[in-house]
């Protein structure tokens, strides 16, 4: 952001690597290269390349991080490729999945580990997918209610203490058996000695009714995305534990995603599609008054239908966890960063894989890499990163230390899905 610097982080290390792996890339990538990306979008949208599908239906779910989809149709980046966003407001993932399978809607602001789960067949219907990019990283949490608070239950080390104890059974809930949401749930609880599959009680909640169902007393914890965090805080019924950034910094998080039938009917809209909502995440990363304008933008009841602080605060990194500590996080919801947060890398896709198979919903091995080839579409990305201007990385693979101190590489994806104590065995 224009008045917030990384230097000497890790983050901005990734990021150095990653820009200056975009001017290699940047050198072999042919005469397209050499045209201004303005003209180039233009000819696109008025040429041979011009979109075969003029207007796009694209499904969110209520979460700070549509906003990149939201404001590509806003400001109307869309037009600028020649297509028209329709962004569509969905009830929950299962309603976005079974939407993007039957063809109501084109694309949608989706859980990364949704798209893996119906292309491998697990957790709903099977359907070849396609990722086109990765819209933010960071910016989930996961929440405790105020009663396990008052139990001494403030962290994962007293969670795991007050489990333990065997009092009773502790209910908590993520937003879809193969997404995000679950994984991060389950690998911060495992990271703790949790067992998310014997320990405790899971079960599937849509993103905008947690608060809710917690006020209720339906479940003790959830894993969403913001501003349902926030908003738990705000309403003092419970406060925040960890934040998925704490788990993985720069997790992928939600994705475009599209059915491959759509990408091979629909090549040249799937690009389009690609670089508007790129050139709209680009924007609010900017500066601070997008950041203004995109939490007032999507506050709004067609979108996230919740006051404008609450989702403004987490979105430039200004947090609170309800127990009485404010903090400035420099890895908070990130929608562009230099172009490193948007690029589909294989290894985010396998390892969504190896987490399928450590909790059982994969019963097999898949071939991960090929799989990932498969799903992550590089080629439309490159094709639409190339247009808006954005850096590539070095390597379509990247490595991570998560929480717990285990590195993720993608290299040998097998030995690492079995490699965890915890897991569904």
């Amino acid at each position: 952001m224009d008045d917030k610097t990384l230097c000497g982080t890790p983050a901005d290390a990734g990021r150095r690597d990653f820009l200056r792996g975009a001017a290699g890339l940047a050198a072999g990538a042919g005469l397209m290269a050499m045209v201004p990306p303005g003209v180039r979008s233009g000819a696109w949208a008025a040429g041979s390349d011009a979109p075969e599908k003029k207007e796009v239906r694209i499904g969110f779910i209520p979460l700070t991080d549509c906003a990149s989809v939201v404001m590509a149709a806003v400001n109307k980046f869309d037009e600028k490729y020649g297509i028209k966003i329709i962004a569509s407001k969905e009830a929950s993932w299962a309603a976005v999945r079974d939407k993007l399978v039957n063809g109501e809607l084109d694309a949608a602001h989706v859980l990364y580990g949704l798209v893996y789960g119906v292309q491998l067949g697990i957790g709903g219907p099977k359907k070849d997918m396609a990722i086109l990019m990765t819209l933010n990283n960071n910016g989930q949490a996961i929440s405790l209610s105020n009663q396990l608070k008052d139990k001494g239950a403030t962290d994962g080390a007293g969670l795991a203490r007050l489990i333990a104890k065997k009092e009773k059974e502790y209910t908590f809930a993520q937003t879809f058996p193969t997404g995000t949401h679950a994984m991060w749930l389950y690998y911060w609880l495992a990271a703790n000695g949790i067992n998310p599959m014997k320990d405790v009680k899971v079960i599937t909640v849509p993103p905008p009714q947690m608060v809710a169902n917690m006020r209720v007393g339906n479940m003790d914890g959830f894993c969403v995305g913001e501003p349902w965090n926030n908003r738990a805080i705000v309403d003092n019924i419970g406060f925040t534990a960890v934040t998925t950034q704490d788990i993985w910094v720069d997790h992928p998080e939600k994705v475009l995603g599209t059915t491959a039938e759509f990408v091979q009917k629909y090549p040249n809209t799937a690009r389009a599609m690609t670089a508007a909502v790129l050139e709209a995440g680009r924007w609010i990363d900017a500066s601070k008054s997008n950041i203004f304008k995109t939490a007032e933008t999507i506050a709004q009841k067609s979108y996230v239908n919740t006051d404008m602080d609450v989702i403004q605060e987490r979105l430039l990194g200004r947090y609170k966890n309800g127990l009485g500590k404010s903090w400035d996080d420099k890895n908070q919801m990130k929608f562009f960063n230099d172009g490193a947060v948007n690029f589909p890398y294989l290894s985010d896709g396998m390892w969504f894989m190896t987490q399928h198979r450590r909790w059982g919903l994969l019963k097999e091995d898949p071939d991960y890499l090929a799989v990932a080839k498969k799903v992550n579409r590089i080629d439309v990305y490159k094709q639409a990163a190339e247009a808006v201007g954005a850096g590539l990385p070095k390597s379509d693979m990247r490595s991570h230390k998560l929480i717990d101190g285990v590195a993720w590489d993608g290299k040998d994806p097998k030995k690492y899905a079995a490699s965890f104590k915890i897991n569904a065995a």
